[in-house]
């Protein structure tokens, strides 16, 4: 049996079973733990280092999922063997990189990860999206440049699809496909000071301004989002929520034009906008001169009553600027959104917009058009809203079964996540590390307010898409025991 003497720190910030993790995957990394080597029990080691099974566990559990140990019925943990090219060396210290990699996190993973943003992959159709692609390389066209826009059929069969699903009424030419959210609003936001050379500082006599533009954000809201728009110089005001959504009183006396919000599912509070809400916000953008940013993320699952338009739906003023993605729907390394632009907004991307090049790849653009005008897409969302909705309710009874009052379910209404209140009088970076040493990773909501949160309990955003059924109700276990 191999003897494990780390040197483990129970006064550093680092975790106990991060630090004997890290020891085990150097020592296994650099062969002072060799290939094929029998590793102490949990008991033995625990005893051995003074610390608690829990700590080992972790750590081994941790080495199990990545493979490098494997665990033998009957007979113990081994160290996994690898091919001789599978560590790569780094004996040279002096190599201009390696300040570089001595910076980087180590990327753990967890048996139990209730990550937002994670969707299901084993339903994903392999079989179909192979034989489409097949037939896209088929075509020649494919070796030209696109459509600046995106590719014409896949705009055709979005603008048909919003209006069935979302009731937002566009024509093709409207739409700009993009590589993700955050690339369309980093177009948006160049598109605005086109519109808007004065905020430029671009007339005669002006000097540049401090900012460009106000724009107002739900607090707490998306991050991702609103950092776009603070690295385009915009000023940003963030406008607290009520159980409607973003108060519309605060934002009206914030002298804001633009604003952005996700109505159909807040994130990450999960309400929904009432319809007599929709109305007075497109009011608002009218009455302003502004514009609405809607970020429809997540629409295509809502598991109670029938689903409100989308706002651009209801907006007869041409003050709504429509985003969507296909990244919960069908798979997140797809990088393909889209974004619907009002009229004068579309005047200014082709005024001043013609070197644009379209960033997504047209293979791929072609393959999704195909998707579609298949009958696939809409076959994959009724399968896949079927399965999100087992996988919500398992999730909701869970956390009743293990937890009963002593949390708090908020935003449960839709989407591919909730967030719960946890009132044990612990905070969100203590529950967080609680839950790690349990094998689950559960995350912070706090970087989502851009003021001081005031809820009087911790919230953690807990996403299910990514887990089975059984999973979640085993992390929820987990979780309950090591919180309560």
């Amino acid at each position: 049996m191999f003897e494990i003497t780390p040197n483990l720190n129970p006064n550093d910030q680092t975790p106990l079973y991060i630090q004997l993790y890290q020891y085990l995957l150097k020592e296994i990394e650099t062969g002072r733990i060799p290939q094929g080597t029998r590793l102490p029990s949990i008991r033995k080691l625990a005893d051995h280092l003074g610390i608690g099974k829990n700590t080992v566990d972790a750590a081994y559990q941790q080495l199990i999922a990545e493979g490098f140990i494997l665990s033998k019925p009957k007979s113990g943990l081994y160290v996994a063997e690898f091919d001789e090219q599978f560590f790569t060396p780094s004996q040279d210290s002096g190599s201009q990189f390696s300040h570089l990699e001595a910076a980087q996190p180590l990327a753990i993973t967890y048996p139990f990860d209730f990550r937002h943003g994670h969707i299901d992959k084993d339903h994903f159709p392999v079989t179909i999206w192979r034989k489409l692609t097949n037939q896209v390389l088929y075509d020649q066209a494919i070796f030209s440049y696109g459509d600046r826009q995106g590719e014409p059929e896949l705009r055709v069969e979005l603008a048909k699809y919003l209006y069935q699903s979302r009731g937002v009424s566009c024509l093709p030419e409207q739409i700009i496909i993009g590589g993700g959210i955050q690339q369309l609003l980093s177009l948006l936001c160049f598109i605005i000071k086109s519109e808007n050379p004065e905020c430029d500082g671009k007339k005669s006599g002006q000097q540049q301004p401090n900012h460009y533009e106000k724009v107002a954000f739900e607090n707490p809201g998306y991050d991702g989002a609103r950092e776009v728009f603070r690295q385009h110089g915009f000023s940003i005001i963030p406008i607290e929520l009520n159980t409607g959504g973003i108060d519309l009183k605060k934002l009206a006396k914030s002298n804001a034009r633009i604003v952005y919000v996700t109505p159909s599912h807040q994130f990450p509070m999960g309400m929904i906008m009432p319809i007599a809400n929709r109305m007075r916000l497109i009011q608002w953008a009218n009455r302003v001169d502004g514009y609405i940013i809607e970020d429809d993320y997540d629409s295509e699952f809502r598991y109670k009553g029938k689903p409100f338009p989308a706002l651009q739906g209801i907006d007869s003023f041409g003050k709504v600027i429509y985003l969507g993605t296909f990244s919960k729907a069908l798979i997140p390394s797809i990088r393909l959104a889209y974004m619907v632009l009002p009229e004068q907004l579309l005047k200014s991307f082709q005024t001043h917009f013609q070197s644009y090049e379209q960033p997504v790849s047209k293979i791929l653009q072609k393959t999704v058009a195909l998707f579609m005008q298949e009958g696939y897409w809409q076959k994959h969302l009724r399968r896949m809203r079927h399965i999100y909705q087992k996988k919500h309710e398992t999730l909701h009874q869970s956390i009743r079964k293990f937890m009963g009052e002593q949390v708090k379910i908020i935003g449960e209404e839709s989407g591919l996540h909730l967030l719960i209140e946890v009132k044990n009088g612990d905070n969100e970076e203590t529950l967080i590390e609680k839950a790690k040493f349990s094998g689950v990773k559960i995350y912070p909501t706090a970087k989502y307010w851009m003021s001081k949160n005031q809820a009087k309990d911790p919230l953690l955003l807990v996403g299910f898409g990514g887990l089975s059924e059984a999973e979640i109700t085993e992390g929820i276990r987990r979780l309950s025991d090591a919180w309560f």
